[in-house]
């Protein structure tokens, strides 16, 4: 099996990005690639839970560094359905009480627990369209996200090395915007309690 390795990301969420638009144009196009994902968003942490493709899939934030690099490690990519030892790890990075003890969970049981109003979780449908870039030795995307009716883009560049993000995300002059993670940037774009 494969080891696990965290990576660094920077991340960002506006309308423009300025002449970081025009450096990415620059660049030879990668893959584009258009998801229909569900994020779970909870009012206590900005834990980054989501469904795609039909698969649990959860990283947690390790550490950020003194350049507000952020370290993410993924935890779980589960099939439904969710076995109850996965549910308890969804609710425990939820930072919400136990489901009550079942077999396991189809993806709808699961949202509608999560969802339900004592619980304070917010399912959040998004369509993404992921136009993906190499920067440097760096995996980089430009994201078209509508969420709920609302547009907005985001960049992203992610690396094992954080010297490696940090000297990209200055090659794309995108130093001026704040590192935002998907789950801070959604909960901004939806006026949802950060």
């Amino acid at each position: 099996m494969e080891a696990i390795v965290p990576r660094w990301e920077w991340r960002t969420f506006a309308a423009d990005f300025g002449e970081a638009d025009r450096r990415f144009r620059a660049l030879p196009p990668g893959k584009v690639l258009e998801s229909d994902e569900l994020y779970l968003l909870s009012p206590k942490v900005d834990a980054n839970v989501k469904i795609r493709d039909r698969l649990m899939d959860i990283k947690t934030l390790e550490q950020v560094n003194n350049d507000g690099l952020e370290q993410w490690r993924p935890v779980m990519k589960s099939g439904f359905p969710l076995p109850a030892a996965e549910v308890a790890k969804v609710c425990a990075a939820l930072d919400v009480a136990p489901l009550s003890a079942g077999e396991a969970y189809s993806l709808e049981q699961l949202q509608a627990e999560l969802a339900h109003p004592s619980r304070g979780v917010r399912a959040v449908g998004i369509h993404k369209k992921r136009q993906r870039y190499t920067v440097g030795e760096c995996s980089a995307e430009i994201t078209e996200v509508i969420a709920e009716g609302r547009a907005i883009r985001t960049v992203a560049i992610e690396h094992e090395d954080p010297a490696r993000v940090w000297a990209a995300v200055q090659k794309m002059d995108l130093g001026k915007f704040g590192n935002v993670s998907y789950p801070r940037g959604l909960k901004r774009l939806l006026g949802f309690p950060a």
